[in-house]
């Protein structure tokens, strides 16, 4: 368990390296909108080999379908409620955190459960995670930081996000140990849907927003390193 533990901070660990560099520094934003666009083509990766094909493998159509609806639902509610609750870049910033944990834990539930059975880590599923992490959070924290938030209180709520992330991948050795694979599916798919709308809803349009026309050529790019990663045995 405390194995499982380590390697969920690990993965998660970029959601912080993100977080200090966007806070810590003066990122240019066409620099911010290249590494969202960069980040969504690892996370597109992430969804089409990582989650929803293993969701499938593990479940079937039927609860692939579930669990895409049912992650994109619970972004597309919990996004509604920041756009009421802020504006502009802090509404930004707050959908990316959002989806980083709604991405996150699930996906690190997924990863302590690779190890059920004295199993090893997959180091490319684990460096995938790593890519896809650190562009979201550099770009929320730089957004919370155009909003006034505190150095401090930004950083704490990045730490809390990966110890949270750390936690679940524990309880996904300990608890998910003998789940049926529906469970698993479940889990996978419903981090899927919740990536896919937050990909459509947030990055993309932060990305082409601060990018321009090079944010096409980062997407391949960042697609292209995580599909690479993955194909590693």
């Amino acid at each position: 368990m405390l194995e499982a533990f380590g390697w969920g901070l690990l993965g998660a660990s970029s959601l912080l390296l993100g977080a200090v560099i966007g806070v810590l520094t003066d990122v240019p934003k066409r620099v911010i909108g290249l590494v969202l666009a960069f980040g969504a083509g690892t996370l597109i990766s992430a969804v089409a080999f990582e989650l929803t094909e293993e969701a499938f493998r593990e479940g079937g159509a039927d609860i692939v379908a579930l669990g895409l609806a049912l992650g994109a639902l619970a972004y597309f509610v919990g996004d509604v409620l920041i756009d009421r609750r802020s504006g502009g870049a802090e509404s930004s910033a707050m959908a990316l955190l959002l989806g980083a944990i709604l991405d996150g834990i699930p996906e690190s539930a997924v990863i302590g459960t690779t190890l059920i059975g004295g199993a090893s880590i997959g180091v490319p599923v684990l460096a995938a995670v790593f890519l896809s992490n650190l562009p979201e959070s550099l770009s929320a924290a730089s957004g919370m930081r155009g909003a006034t938030r505190g150095t401090a209180h930004t950083l704490g709520i990045w730490v809390i996000v990966v110890l949270v992330c750390g936690a679940s991948s524990a309880l996904g050795f300990a608890l998910l140990d003998g789940a049926s694979p529906d469970a698993i599916g479940l889990l996978q798919s419903f981090a899927a849907g919740a990536v896919l709308t937050m990909l459509a809803d947030t990055m993309f349009p932060e990305a082409f927003k601060d990018g321009g026309k090079a944010t096409g050529l980062l997407t391949v790019l960042g697609f292209a390193l995580a599909y690479l990663l993955s194909t590693i045995s």
